[in-house]
């Protein structure tokens, strides 16, 4: 995780030597307008610059407890432009979820009825179009969405993770790799 910044850096969270570790602030998300009507754009992001097409893999562990606690990863171009997935937490039931951002957020979610300990997601950029699969074994990858997000060839790309109506959940992401094509 070498080169990653913070943009809305977490109240706690620490690298370890295969992930990182931390716990969600209080209230924080990211949304734009769509059906609520408000701008949220205070959620934890731990990213790096990235030009062109590349795969990102991670497996995603979390201590989710309120309503909409969230964890994944996140493409971004700008606060108007962005895409989050991941798992969000909703009626006490942990969802595979994805918001593409322009300008309006939008949002589609999967609820996983008997969740396993951990989930795996695969986002893949093949120039303007996003790729999202999931995984409940780490083996066996399922498509959730395809998406068209930016032409722009430069992008962050990272870990995402908010609490928008909690006091904060803890994450573990592990095996975070962004894979570039040779």
């Amino acid at each position: 995780m070498t080169n990653m910044q913070w943009y809305n850096e977490p109240p706690q969270w620490q690298t370890l030597a295969n992930g990182l570790h931390l716990t969600t602030g209080a209230q924080t998300d990211f949304w734009r307008k769509t059906h609520y009507g408000f701008i949220r754009d205070n959620g934890h992001f731990y990213y790096q610059t990235v030009q062109g097409d590349f795969t990102v893999n991670v497996k995603i562990t979390g201590q989710y407890r309120v309503l909409y606690d969230q964890a994944g990863v996140m493409v971004r171009e700008n606060e108007m432009t962005w895409l989050k997935c991941g798992i969000e937490f909703v009626e006490d039931i942990q969802n595979v979820s994805a918001v593409v951002t322009h300008d309006f957020s939008d949002w589609s979610v999967v609820p996983i009825l008997q969740p396993p300990p951990s989930l795996w997601f695969r986002v893949q950029r093949r120039a303007a179009a996003i790729e999202i699969q999931y995984s409940l074994n780490g083996e066996d990858y399922q498509m959730l969405r395809l998406a068209h997000l930016t032409q722009t060839e430069t992008i962050q790309v990272g870990l995402m993770a908010a609490s928008p109506q909690g006091a904060g959940c803890e994450i573990l992401f592990e095996d975070f790799k962004i894979v570039l094509p040779d």
